[in-house]
């Protein structure tokens, strides 16, 4: 299943996703799953859905206002540095644990909306990334079991606004300006992936290629993180775990390859979707 977060008539709902094809299931879950998360948290998401899924379309996808397919999310769990090509062209050293950072909801962008570069920097840089959503929350989950807690997975752009990420040895600020990330358009339920769960990345800027890594590739695959995430941190329903960008970020590119007012960002994940975006300056 693939089920996006919108706008529509002024309206914030969410549905599921045929193609082009939107059905609105806010109206018709009602009280049970007024959201995204809501549907989720009942752990009963394929049985609720299911009495509607070949309802007539309610609205067009290019005709709705995308949002980040979870806006609300409780923890968005960021990890850095965790393709080998990305922690060399950084200068990182071997580390034994993830690197995790936090973004908050407001910094988030949906799919087709505008990226915001703040007035305060021209050091924009995209960075490709697979997200995933916990479907079952939980406490020091084990890494066996770390896939049972997963609902789905999205594409995910941790734009980073870099000088203001080199203020300090935190890189907070510099990830966490409104509307510098985008999440979506969709999010994809794990039984639409390959059964290794292995995809490609791929980061085009105006068409360039820009980044491009498989997830087997992961430093520390997504089982480690959730079963380190959840060691410090109660999961929750919804929780959003962004699990790195490959190498080829444009600070790292010779000349510096930073976005600019207008460019068109694309992350695509091969069985997730394509997240697209125009870069916009701040007035």
């Amino acid at each position: 299943m693939r089920f996006v977060t919108y706008r529509a008539n002024g309206q914030a709902s969410y549905g599921l996703l045929r193609g082009t094809d939107i059905v609105d299931l806010a109206s018709r879950l009602g009280a049970q799953a007024p959201t995204l998360r809501a549907l989720i948290e009942t752990g009963r998401a394929a049985e609720l859905v299911a009495p509607h899924a070949q309802a007539a379309a309610d609205h067009q996808l290019g005709q709705v206002e995308l949002l980040p397919v979870i806006p609300d999310p409780s923890l968005i769990a960021c990890i850095g540095h965790n393709y080998e090509a990305h922690r060399i062209e950084t200068g990182r050293e071997v580390v034994g644990n993830p690197s995790v950072f936090l973004r908050i909801p407001d910094s988030l962008q949906g799919a087709d909306q505008p990226l915001l570069m703040p007035r305060e920097s021209d050091r924009f840089d995209y960075e490709g990334e697979l997200a995933i959503v916990i479907g079952k929350g939980g406490r020091r989950i084990p890494e066996a079991e770390a896939w049972d807690h997963v609902f789905g997975v999205s594409c995910f752009n941790d734009g980073s606004v870099r000088d203001y990420q080199r203020h300090t040895a935190q890189f907070i600020p510099g990830k966490n300006f409104p509307l510098t990330g985008s999440f979506g358009p969709a999010l994809v339920t794990l039984d639409e992936l390959p059964a290794d769960r292995v995809v490609e990345l791929t980061t085009r800027l105006n068409g360039e290629v820009m980044q491009n890594a498989k997830t087997d590739q992961l430093i520390f695959p997504i089982p480690r993180l959730i079963a380190y995430i959840s060691t410090w941190a109660t999961l929750r329903p919804g929780d959003v775990i962004v699990t790195g960008t490959p190498g080829g970020v444009g600070d790292k590119h010779n000349p510096q390859r930073f976005m600019k007012d207008g460019e068109v960002v694309e992350v695509e994940i091969s069985s997730v979707g394509l997240l697209r975006n125009v870069v916009k300056k701040e007035a």
